[in-house]
C-alpha cells in the first residue's frame, strides 16, 4: 500500500471527511483491520484565509509547497491537497516536489466524462467559479462547457462557504439558497454540477436537486485510496 501525503486544515471539516472516506474505501477493499497509510499535515487555515482575501498566490504557493515538501520527507509516495481553490498553484507545487500530485479537477473531469456529459456547472469560491485555474483545465484538457452562477449568486456562495461551512455551520436557509442556484444552472443548461468547493458536500445531497452531483470531495478522497491501492494509473 502506497502511503498518502495529505495536505488538510483547508478547512479541518473537509480534512476530517478525506480522512473518512480514504480509510473506509482501503476497509471495504480489504476488509479486516486494514486502514490508509496516511501522513497528514494540517495547514492553519487562518493564515491561510488572510492570504485569500489579499490573494497573494505567491506567498500561498510558498505555504503549501512547504506542506507538501514536508509529507514528501516523511515519506508520502504521493500527495492529495484537500481544496479545491488552492489547485491554483498545484501546476507551481509540482514543480518542486518529485512525488505525483492528484490533481482534483482532473480527477472530477474523468467522472463527468464518464457519465458522457458535456454542459458542466460549477459551484465553489469566488476563486474556483471566477478564475481561469479551474473552468480552463475543463474547458481545454477536457472538452467540456463550463457555466458558474450569476454574480450575485456568486457573492451567496462564497459567503455561505467561508462564513458557515469552514466554521462547521450548517443551515437550511443557506441550503435552499443552493439549491436555487443549481436549478438555475440547470435551467441554463447544466447536465450537471460540480460541488467545487470540499465543504460543499456538508451543504448539499445528490437527493437534494435532478442532475448528477459530482462531489470533488468525495472523488478526490476514493481515487486517493484506490491510487494507494495501485488500482489507478494517474495521468
Amino acid at each position: 500500500m502506497k502511503t498518502i501525503g495529505l495536505i488538510g486544515g483547508m478547512s479541518w471539516e473537509s480534512s476530517l471527511e478525506y480522512c473518512r472516506i480514504i480509510n473506509e474505501t482501503i476497509k471495504s477493499k480489504l476488509g479486516g483491520f486494514h486502514s490508509a497509510k496516511i501522513i497528514l499535515y494540517s495547514i492553519d487555515f487562518d493564515e491561510l484565509v488572510k492570504l485569500l482575501n489579499q490573494e497573494k498566490w505567491n506567498k500561498i504557493a510558498k505555504l503549501v509547497v512547504d506542506a507538501v515538501q514536508k509529507v514528501e520527507r516523511g515519506g508520502a509516495d504521493f500527495v492529495v491537497i484537500c481544496s479545491n481553490t488552492i489547485h491554483k498553484v498545484a501546476e507551481e507545487v509540482k514543480k518542486h516536489i518529485k512525488i505525483p500530485l492528484l490533481h482534483i479537477v482532473d480527477l472530477t473531469a474523468k467522472e463527468i466524462i464518464k457519465l458522457g456529459l458535456k454542459k458542466i456547472g460549477i459551484i465553489g469560491t469566488r476563486f474556483t467559479m471566477e478564475e481561469d485555474f479551474y473552468k480552463n483545465r475543463l474547458i481545454n484538457k477536457y472538452n467540456l462547457e463550463v457555466i458558474i452562477p450569476n454574480g450575485k449568486e456568486r457573492q451567496i456562495i462564497d459567503k455561505v462557504i467561508f462564513n458557515e461551512l469552514c466554521l462547521g455551520k450548517i443551515k437550511k436557509s443557506s441550503k435552499k439558497k443552493f439549491i436555487e442556484i443549481i436549478k438555475n444552472l440547470v435551467n441554463n443548461g447544466a447536465e450537471g454540477i460540480i460541488l467545487g468547493c470540499t465543504e460543499i458536500f456538508m451543504l448539499i445531497k445528490k437527493d437534494d436537486v435532478q442532475v448528477p452531483l459530482f462531489d470533488t470531495t468525495r472523488i478526490h478522497a476514493e481515487t486517493a485510496a484506490k491510487y494507494a491501492l495501485s488500482e489507478l494509473q494517474i495521468t
